[in-house]
């Protein structure tokens, strides 16, 4: 355990509200990485802030963006500012990502869900949670994930639609997605709440985002941390 970055966290708490130091323990203990979430070539910015501001809601800590052809813009009027709380994964540095960001997230122990208007693929609700944990892959607002994807993926999930339309728009999907499966992992026996240092690490990231001038504040604690010791 990481005692410097626990004590600096108390020290940093004193330059916010209690309230709004109450309320940053109350999220923190409602966060996942058991569930995270892949964007795939997402271009619309409306579309990509609206997952962002789910994952927020719903708990989810951790976001890999993949960028092949397209960029991922973030919308402020969208995110109402829900992207810093979150922890976004850049995966960019290739011609095709996706395949390079499969590989991380499943060193990381995921299994890989790609959602898919395929009429055998089962729906969120009958998702496992105990199962292990799960990354959901979203694809574009045009034609979904890509063939890279869908072919890398461990299972595959969908949501049953009545009308003419094929699909439903991303934001929605992840929406619908999201919230049935935090139920479920609400429900489940598995292990989804954050580890005390992994709550330490994003509590820490979380009042640097809010303390004006908090690198100031940081030298100072350093400097007396280090001739306490």
């Amino acid at each position: 355990m990481d005692h410097y970055k626990q004590d600096l966290v108390r020290h940093l708490s004193q330059f916010i509200t209690d309230s709004r130091w109450e309320l940053f323990q109350r999220v923190v203990s409602m966060r996942t990485r058991y569930i995270t979430v892949g964007l795939e070539d997402i271009y619309q910015s409306q579309n990509a802030s609206a997952v962002l501001r789910t994952c927020d809601c719903t708990g989810i800590q951790d976001v890999h963006v993949i960028e092949n052809r397209n960029e991922y813009a973030i919308n402020p009027d969208v995110t109402l500012g829900s992207d810093q709380w979150l922890t976004i994964h850049y995966h960019q540095e290739k011609p095709h990502n996706t395949a390079e960001a499969i590989s991380v997230l499943k060193q990381k122990g995921y299994r890989i869900v790609a959602t898919s208007p395929r009429m055998e693929a089962p729906t969120p609700e009958s998702f496992d949670p105990e199962e292990g944990k799960a990354a959901f892959l979203f694809g574009t607002e045009l034609n979904g994930l890509s063939e890279k994807a869908l072919e890398l993926a461990d299972e595959l999930i969908r949501i049953p639609m009545a009308g003419f339309t094929e699909s439903y728009n991303i934001s929605v999907s992840a929406a619908i997605i999201l919230y049935q499966v935090r139920k479920s992992l609400e429900r489940s026996r598995a292990e989804w709440r954050l580890g005390e240092e992994e709550r330490t690490e994003i509590l820490l990231q979380w009042l640097r985002t809010s303390i004006h001038r908090v690198e100031l504040i940081e030298q100072e604690f350093q400097k007396k941390y280090r001739s306490d010791f």
